[in-house]
């Protein structure tokens, strides 16, 4: 771990010039300098008094920050082969998260599963195909390029009545798939 760095980044973050770092932690500001540049090691002690300075203490600043997955390959998908559709979890792992993206592929005749009503909300756009959206006792046909947005109080789904396959990327909040 590079402490000087991490040091630095904080002081940063907090606004602080090496001088107010110094004086609350009642170092000097050359000792910080030489630590940020890692030209010298802190006592315990030392490294205490900073990190408090900072707002923080040793055991926060040695956790190790968990590397999050940002980018996501098709070898990262989970695939569910299902009578009327197929879907692809894009995002794997989504529960954890405010939102779950699927791409969703229909057949001809396909149907997406029934939503059921919930608090959340959802958008649709039609990568390919054509697809019809059921709700509250309404059809809306979407065609290539259009989207749907919608807040989940009602009964939903998505059809295809087309001959060609019609692919919606679908993105709920919170995750419902």
């Amino acid at each position: 771990m590079d402490i000087g760095n991490k040091i630095r980044q904080l002081r940063m973050q907090k606004g602080l010039t090496l001088e107010e770092l110094a004086s609350r932690s009642e170092l000097t500001k050359g000792f910080l300098s030489q630590l940020e540049r890692n030209l010298t090691s802190p006592s315990i002690d030392s490294l205490d008094d900073i990190l408090e300075a900072l707002g923080t203490n040793l055991a926060e600043f040695f956790q190790e920050d968990k590397v999050e997955q940002i980018v996501f390959r098709e070898a990262d998908f989970f695939v569910d082969e299902r009578d009327d559709c197929t879907v692809h979890w894009i995002v794997p792992n989504t529960q954890k998260n405010r939102m779950e993206p699927i791409l969703l592929t229909l057949p001809e005749g396909g149907r997406s599963f029934e939503v059921a009503p919930h608090s959340g909300e959802e958008f649709g756009y039609v990568v390919g195909g054509e697809a019809v959206l059921s709700y509250d006792g309404k059809r809306q046909t979407l065609q290539k390029g259009e989207t749907f947005y919608l807040h989940g109080r009602t009964f939903h789904t998505l059809q295809n009545e087309c001959k060609a396959p019609a692919r919606i990327l679908w993105v709920s909040t919170p995750p419902l798939f």
